[in-house]
């Protein structure tokens, strides 16, 4: 979000909130809708309070009609949610998730031991990746083993293919089943 935003944010909620208070003490009675009236009418009457009140409410009515019709979302941030944007002297690359989900499955899938596999990208906006994968292993696997070569090679393919770092790869071993109980379920 940015900082006009931010303020423009700000603004109205401290506005609604003054306009709540008013209402609760109007309705309460604890304050007379007479006072609040004569101070309106000193705020319109005199002509300095008048004009800053005028200056004030146009610069209110221009942040929210910018609030309404504009978007906060940069171009960068909706490629981000798309996927991860390179650029260089010849032009932009964008690798989507489903990209990279298909690189990390296709390590995962060489791997007898693995089965069952579901895979999430999290992306930054540095073009960082984070990899979480779980998954069903096999009884016969050695788990601190299989974790540990499935996270190097998930890392080294990625570095290779699209020459982006991974911060991480998260596995998460769901269950250790027989291959038929898999297939079963």
């Amino acid at each position: 979000m940015k900082i006009l935003d931010k303020i423009a944010l700000v603004l109205f909620s401290s506005i609604m909130l003054i306009i709540s208070v008013i209402l609760c003490l109007l309705i309460f009675g604890w304050v007379e809708l007479s006072s609040v009236n004569t101070f309106f009418k000193f705020l319109l009457n005199d002509n300095l309070s008048s004009n800053i009140t005028l200056g004030i409410s146009i610069i209110l009515m221009l942040l929210s009609i910018k609030c309404i019709f504009f978007d906060y979302n940069t171009k960068q941030d909706t490629m981000l949610e798309k996927g991860v944007l390179l650029e260089n002297e010849n032009g932009k690359l964008l690798i989507s998730r489903e990209t990279i989900q298909n690189l990390v499955n296709g390590v995962i899938k060489k791997c007898k031991s693995a089965e069952e596999v579901t895979t999430k990208v999290i992306l930054s906006k540095e073009n960082k990746v984070d990899i979480e994968v779980t998954m069903y292993v096999l009884q016969d696997a050695i788990i601190k083993d299989l974790s540990n070569n499935l996270q190097i090679q998930i890392k080294e393919t990625i570095k290779k293919s699209l020459d982006l770092d991974v911060r991480q790869v998260n596995i998460k071993i769901k269950n250790v089943a027989q291959s038929q109980q898999i297939v079963q379920e």
